[in-house]
């Protein structure tokens, strides 16, 4: 699978208030991954908040993305509650052309590994699509270990791994440690924007990025310094985006991007309710950090 690897952009999905997806937006987002040379697209992903979609307008997001991504890989997420639910859902993915699903332990009661690792080989054996792993403790309440990350990289068509990255200092081993228990092939990236730079410069083979889905260019050139082995200027431009991270960490990735898509004049378009969007002061700062990045990268 080469094309998990780079950058995968996560752009929001723009919906109305009954949930029904705007696709002259989302097409404009898409545009711009397209347009700046994204590796792949990561679409309903959390930042596209699947979790609130229903089925039609899962459909509807996806046809409209591979329809303007001209080719550029997709990952769809893939995410239920029910096991049958997940399955029709990478179906209809593959079946629009998404290149591959990502798949979360979205659970209301606590899953056991088990459980998990039943309903990750159901659905990629049923689906036929290959399948990401997407370890989000944080929204899932459930943490792949390392054992259950082995199992299930020798099921066929699990294809790879969206770790998330919560201590810097430990990606480097975790990585080393990943790559050891997995077969030849499988890919391993990251996500948590504010540490994906020192991820890629360890040697991880993808950075599935908020920030990308709506600042790409700055983030492409984050991965292909780390690529190219320029770990200096990797960091050097990551530097510039710790105003970016701060307002991610304080207020939510999800929250903010959306102002940005706003700020930007890209698509107006608000989180699903219950999730509010930012409040004027804090839309405030997001703007003054744009345009502190704009001067930085000028």
């Amino acid at each position: 699978m080469a094309f998990l690897s780079g950058l995968s952009a996560f752009p929001i999905t723009p919906i109305d208030l009954d949930g029904r997806v705007d696709t002259a937006a989302l097409k404009r987002l898409v545009a711009r991954l397209c347009i700046a040379g994204v590796d792949s697209i990561g679409l309903l992903g959390s930042t596209g908040t699947y979790m609130y979609l229903s089925r039609e307008e899962r459909r509807r997001a996806l046809d409209a993305t591979i329809e303007e991504a001209n080719g550029v890989p997709v990952v769809a997420g893939v995410g239920a509650l029910r096991t049958d639910e997940a399955v029709r859902l990478a179906q209809d993915a593959k079946a629009a052309g998404a290149a591959a699903g990502l798949l979360a332990a979205v659970s209301y009661a606590p899953l056991t590994e088990d459980e998990v690792f039943e309903h990750f080989s159901t659905v990629a054996r049923k689906s036929g699509l290959p399948i990401v792993i997407y370890d989000n403790p944080g929204t899932t309440h459930f943490r792949f270990t390392a054992v259950l990350v082995e199992r299930l990289a020798q099921v066929p068509g699990i294809v790879a791994i969206k770790n998330p990255t919560e201590k810097a200092e430990e990606i480097a081993s975790h990585l080393g440690q990943q790559r050891s228990a997995t077969p030849k092939g499988f890919s391993i990236g990251y996500s948590g924007d504010w540490n994906a730079a020192q991820a890629m410069i360890c040697g991880a083979d993808t950075w599935y990025s908020v920030l990308a889905g709506i600042l790409p260019d700055v983030c492409l050139r984050i991965v292909r310094a780390a690529q190219n082995g320029d770990a200096e200027e990797a960091l050097r431009i990551d530097a510039s985006l710790a105003p970016i991270w701060e307002l991610f960490k304080r207020f939510s990735s999800l929250r903010t991007v959306y102002t940005m898509a706003d700020l930007l004049g890209v698509c107006r378009a608000e989180p699903p309710r219950p999730i509010l969007p930012l409040p004027p002061f804090a839309k405030e700062q997001v703007a003054h950090c744009l345009t502190l990045l704009e001067q930085d990268l000028a």
